[in-house]
């Protein structure tokens, strides 16, 4: 990763701290190599991550990396209070997409929060430039799938919105969803 790769997947780990209340179980899917639990690990109790970019797993007393795809990898666990998905969502096909917010809703406990962020569809355009230019790496760019973020209340229709911002000069969208 490229520093300015580093910077913007910081800020959207910083988005989501807030959310994650001491004691958390959390759930981070699309966790890269866990860097939300190594900058949050004080008020993580238990941390499990998943993503296929991993090359191999890693397992824990309260952490565990997962190299594989959610949710078909991720073993039967007790529920989450916590699920983060950070610039995850868009790199769905839209055919999994109902599919991966049924898994989730099934996964949360009651009261648990589920955190999003997911680009501006604008921001496609400054990637592939950026990336053209090799200022980023732009991880998986390719498999954005032109994701309308302003779907994302419907795929997770189950779950109640309860914040929507924006960040990053605008260019990126924070969703909070919690279950009732």
């Amino acid at each position: 990763m490229k520093p300015l790769d580093r910077f913007l997947q910081h800020w959207r780990i910083l988005k989501a701290g807030p959310y994650i209340p001491n004691g958390s179980r959390v759930l981070d899917i699309g966790c890269a190599d866990g860097i939300l639990y190594r900058r949050y690990q004080s008020r993580i109790a238990s941390y499990v991550g998943i993503d296929p970019i991993l090359t191999s797993s890693v397992v824990s007393d309260n952490y565990r990396l997962i190299a594989g795809k959610y949710p078909e990898d991720l073993p039967e666990l007790e529920p989450f209070n916590v699920i983060i998905m950070l610039a995850f969502i868009e790199h769905l096909p839209s055919e999994l997409q109902k599919q991966v917010a049924e898994a989730i809703f099934h996964q949360l406990e009651p009261k648990g929060t589920l955190v999003i962020t997911t680009p501006s569809p604008r921001v496609d355009l400054v990637l592939k430039i950026l990336k053209d230019t090799r200022i980023i790496d732009g991880m998986s760019l390719e498999d954005h799938y032109h994701f309308d973020i302003y779907q994302v209340p419907q795929i997770f229709e189950k779950l109640e919105l309860v914040e929507h911002k924006r960040f990053q000069l605008g260019l990126n969208h924070l969703f909070i969803f919690q279950k009732m």
